[in-house]
């Protein structure tokens, strides 16, 4: 029977009817075709209902190979039935993406399901209530208007599933897909957001990577800007993933004095965001049960392991697993993991080569299972990480990064830095993060340094290791580790070495390297030139500086200019500036400058600005922890004020105990002050744990102005192995610490 003429509709209709004649010629019923297709009772329930979405060309394959039906027929139907309605599909060669329905879930890094065969498929999909909220942002596309919304939980939550689930309506409508992540996800998405067309999915998971990215990341923000509110592109739909600690770091307000990192990130992300919780609640605990009990075999063995706490999706992930082989491998299993887990928490990769984590694994290990190992000890510990956890992930995984493959006359985006041909290893998800709680307390040993300094090259891993070390009064490693990355690029590290050239009085030197950084478009550097110009009476190189200023688009930077341009009496250039300040996205702070101009636009410019900054004074913007820092506060104030005062002692506790850190942090101070020094200790502990290394620095000081320098000392130590530093260490050890917190020798 041709299929040829066949309208989307009616092709639909005609395909289940094939499916429900040849359903009914086996004599099975489906869930025993289920278990025959390795498929889940869900996925072939939705694929024989009326009226439901088609369903994916590798759903359709199986059923045919498991009713021994002719699948070259069903998936023409298929591919009818997804069609453009009223009429083909139009011709859209020059847009990125391709059709829904041809893209295998598994490779948007959705993470498949646990199987006793050798196919990788998805379990039955439970929709919680993050689904609802998906789903509306889906219809709203589906209805012509341009969404964004980025679904923010811990690492294998189900954020990708939902996304994936969510966007199945939109493959009817002939919608394209396009996941961006060829030479680099940031590259890929800046080169081609501009020619992204209407109907199309804009799938960003892992969305730190994109807008995270440190050179790339704002101008990703702005062209995604672009695309959402020009209606002549739209609809389109941009989905992304982050984890909470990328999504706190977006969402930081900065400082009158910092420079406003993620500015355009900030507002693209404001109002744009959707919480997934860790676990299941009853009711998914129950949706799920229902799906076990009709034949998803994935889902039943997650619910017997983690039915008391909830964590489903983070077993169907494999997270139990990988965690086991970590704690229960080999010394050099666990050594290689360990350096992995340090470098990703410090700031390092995401991609890590053998040979580095090989050196760094090296203190990791016990003098008596370093005399044990054998010559082959890395290349058989990192073969046994490679092989996967229920045929799904590994702890580390080997990657090659890909060839940048463009058309002829096409340029390839510039990039500061590309990885050789060589493979490279990347860390679980759930093991990278599961080592950010773990080890967050630990310095890493001193072949960890080493092999940095002698295997990274990448600048930007240099630059965070240099911080790192400095972080954790490693001054010697800092110091070596800048001059890398400051040799490999890194405007931020030049200009760090430029300030010390100033204070040693080379400035010819610094003059030097701040070029260098102000090529690289750092902001610092410019701001630094642009002073030195305008206080020697430079115009020509003020003009010049200011063009190249404009480029960058950082708003403190233009603001900076303008005040420059307005104290040298230069009114009509600086309000410009002030103008081009804002529409970057300068804070009050910075506008508040522009009052005294007095101009339409200027007032016009502070409205419109007040207006986006409503959006982060919403109470669901706010974080817990935020509120509860700010009631820990109160609370130790008034009993400061009021000696024996403890009516707010139990809320403090009742706060500590829901586990706030600056919580924990303020009632330490408290039963330190009341002498319960052992009380105030392990509370300082906890805070750390929960990742407030300050917490330890507040009770050395503590410790230190009660006279008890050994126990200070203690503590400071603790607190610089966590990252916090402290005026008592380069007070007393000004040549930093070695990598086992014992003072190391003056160099020079």
């Amino acid at each position: 029977m041709s299929t040829e003429s066949h309208e989307p509709e009616a092709a639909l209709v005609e395909l289940r009817k094939r499916l429900d004649d040849g359903l009914a010629g086996t004599g099975l019923t489906k869930t025993m075709i289920a278990r025959r297709a390795e498929l889940s009772r869900a996925t072939v329930q939705a694929a024989f209902r009326p009226g439901g979405a088609a369903p994916s060309a590798a759903t359709v394959s199986a059923l045919a190979r498991a009713l021994g039906l002719p699948d070259a027929e069903l998936l023409h139907l298929r591919r009818a039935a997804v069609a453009h309605p009223g009429g083909p599909a139009p011709v859209r060669g020059s847009d990125p993406g391709r059709p829904i329905a041809a893209w295998d879930p598994l490779d948007l890094e959705v993470h498949p399901a646990d199987t006793a065969g050798t196919r990788r498929v998805l379990p039955g999909y439970v929709s919680r209530r993050h689904d609802q909220v998906l789903a509306d942002a889906v219809r709203e596309a589906a209805d012509g208007r341009s969404r964004m919304l980025v679904l923010v939980g811990s690492s294998s939550t189900g954020k990708t599933r939902a996304c994936w689930e969510a966007v199945q309506p939109l493959a009817a409508g002939g919608w394209l897909l396009w996941h961006p992540y060829d030479p680099t996800r940031a590259e890929a998405a800046l080169a081609g957001l501009p020619c992204v067309g209407p109907r199309t999915v804009v799938w960003l998971n892992e969305t730190q990577h994109y807008l995270g990215d440190p050179q790339h990341g704002e101008r990703v923000a702005a062209a995604l800007h672009s695309l959402l509110t020009d209606s002549a592109r739209g609809p389109v739909l941009v989905l992304g993933t982050l984890w909470p600690e990328f999504a706190d770091r977006f969402a930081d307000l900065p400082g009158s004095r910092r420079l406003p990192a993620h500015s355009r990130v900030r507002e693209l992300m404001a109002g744009r965001t959707l919480g997934v919780p860790d676990t299941f609640d009853r009711e998914a605990l129950r949706t799920a049960a229902a799906l076990a009990a009709a034949g998803d075999r994935a889902l039943a063995a997650a619910l017997t392991r983690s039915r008391t706490d909830g964590r489903v999706t983070q077993d169907l992930a494999g997270a139990p697993e990988l965690l086991r082989r970590y704690e229960h491998g080999t010394p050099a299993v666990r050594a290689l993991v360990a350096a992995a887990m340090d470098a990703r928490r410090l700031g390092v990769g995401p991609l890590l080569s053998p040979a580095f984590l090989a050196d760094a694994a090296s203190d990791y290990l016990t003098d008596h299972d370093h005399g044990r190992l054998d010559d082959d000890w890395a290349e058989a510990a990192l073969a046994d990480l490679a092989r996967p956890v229920h045929g799904r992930q590994a702890p580390l995984v080997s990657v090659r990064p890909r060839p940048s493959l463009r058309p002829p006359g096409v340029p390839e985006p510039a990039a500061m830095f590309r990885p050789g041909p060589e493979p490279l290893l990347r860390l679980a998800d759930f093991l990278e993060q599961h080592g950010s709680t773990t080890r967050r307390r630990l310095c890493p040993p001193a072949s960890f340094w080493h092999s940095a300094h002698t295997h990274l090259v990448h600048p930007y891993d240099l630059a965070a290791l240099a911080t790192a070390a400095e972080d954790r009064h490693r001054l010697q490693w800092a110091h070596h580790l800048r001059l890398r990355a400051a040799d490999a690029g890194h405007p931020g590290a030049l200009v760090r070495l430029a300030r010390g050239r100033e204070q040693d009085g080379d400035h010819d030197g610094a003059e030097a390297l701040y070029l260098r950084a102000a090529d690289l478009g750092d902001v610092r550097a410019l701001a630094v030139l642009l002073r030195r110009r305008e206080d020697a009476g430079d115009r020509a190189g003020v003009d010049s500086l200011c063009r190249q200023a404009a480029d960058t688009g950082d708003a403190h930077l233009l603001a900076d200019l303008a005040a420059l341009r307005q104290t040298a009496g230069d009114t009509q250039r600086a309000e410009a500036l002030y103008r081009q300040a804002a529409e970057c996205g300068a804070d009050p702070q910075i506008l508040a400058l522009m009052a005294h101009l007095h101009s339409e636009d200027t007032r016009r410019q502070l409205e419109a600005f007040d207006r986006r900054l409503a959006a982060y004074r919403q109470p669901a913007d706010r974080r817990q922890s935020a509120s509860g820092r700010l009631y820990a506060q109160t609370a130790l104030t008034m009993m400061r004020e009021k000696p024996g005062g403890y009516e707010t002692i139990d809320d403090l506790e009742r706060l500590a105990d829901a586990g706030d850190p600056h919580v924990m942090a303020g009632l330490a101070m408290v039963r330190e002050r009341d002498g319960d020094g052992a009380g105030a200790e392990a509370l300082v502990r906890r805070a750390a744990d929960g990742g407030y290394a300050f917490a330890l620095a507040g009770l050395a000081e503590m410790r230190e102005e009660a006279g008890d320098v050994t126990s200070a000392g203690d503590l400071y130590r603790e607190a610089a192995d966590a990252g916090q530093r402290s005026r008592y260490l380069a007070r007393t050890l000004p040549y930093g610490l070695d990598p086992d917190g014992s003072p190391t020798p003056a160099w020079s």
